[in-house]
């Protein structure tokens, strides 16, 4: 059973449509790629996995719970980190993943709190309010708030961007730990295509609310006479029509 299954999902605004009836799934050990430019319907598919967008077609299922009928069990087996998701700035560190822990439901929450505390370098940070820490330690507070509940899906939207180069690599490491430790999936979003080919075991091109390309990021760009996944990305924002699908 996939951790995520997406079925024919569909989001419209007025006569605009944001998501164009996709269909996509995410295995336990698997870290996908959600690419594509901007406007391109990332953010909205990913508002509706996390319950936060209604969809106006289509199915989510997350280990096989259906969102829309189950919400509260599907979305317990979530978690979600981003740069513009900022945690609570006047709480501390602790604070917010004591608070979070308990909302998830998290056993044996101080023990958890100190393994993921470690995991991300934050021990020093333990009793700092989150909003006085700098833009890369708050990134990191907030994948250690993704991580705690130990998710089936994790859902991340440009997880590294405030990063740098060596906590960027420290992150990628820790999300590929836990996927490859076969309980969970990764569903990532990021404009750096370096990272998705180093992380991603596959990648799905989105443009203009529909699945484009969909394949492993090493082959792909050969697949379609594009050199890199740069080129690939570049080719799918501006000239989709002119490739070979």
């Amino acid at each position: 059973m996939p951790v995520l299954d997406v079925r024919d999902l569909r989001k419209t605004y007025r006569d605009i449509v944001g998501v164009d009836s996709i269909s996509f799934s995410v295995g336990r050990g698997e870290v996908v790629g959600l690419l594509g430019p901007n406007g391109a319907g990332k953010t909205s598919t990913i508002s509706m996995i996390l319950g936060i967008l209604e969809p106006s077609g289509g199915s989510v299922s997350i280990s096989g719970i259906d969102l829309a009928k189950d919400r509260s069990a599907a979305l317990s087996r979530t978690n979600f980190a981003a740069v513009y998701a900022q945690l609570p700035g006047n709480l501390s560190v602790y604070q917010n993943l004591k608070f979070f822990g308990l909302l998830y439901g998290v056993p044996e929450l101080e023990t958890r709190i100190g393994e993921v505390l470690q995991k991300f370098q934050l021990e020093a940070f333990r009793n700092t309010k989150a909003g006085l820490l700098s833009s890369g330690e708050q990134t990191r507070v907030g994948l250690a708030k993704a991580m705690l509940n130990k998710p089936s899906l994790l859902l991340l939207d440009e997880p590294t961007a405030s990063l740098d180069p060596s906590g960027a690599k420290t992150t990628r490491e820790s999300i590929t730990e836990y996927a490859e430790g076969g309980n969970g999936g990764v569903l990532w979003t990021s404009h750096n295509m370096q990272e998705v080919e180093a992380v991603c075991d596959r990648v799905l091109f989105l443009s203009h609310g529909k699945i484009l390309l969909e394949g492993d990021p090493r082959t792909l760009p050969g697949d379609h006479g594009k050199k890199d996944l740069e080129e690939l990305f570049i080719a799918v924002a501006r000239e989709p029509l002119s490739l070979d699908i």
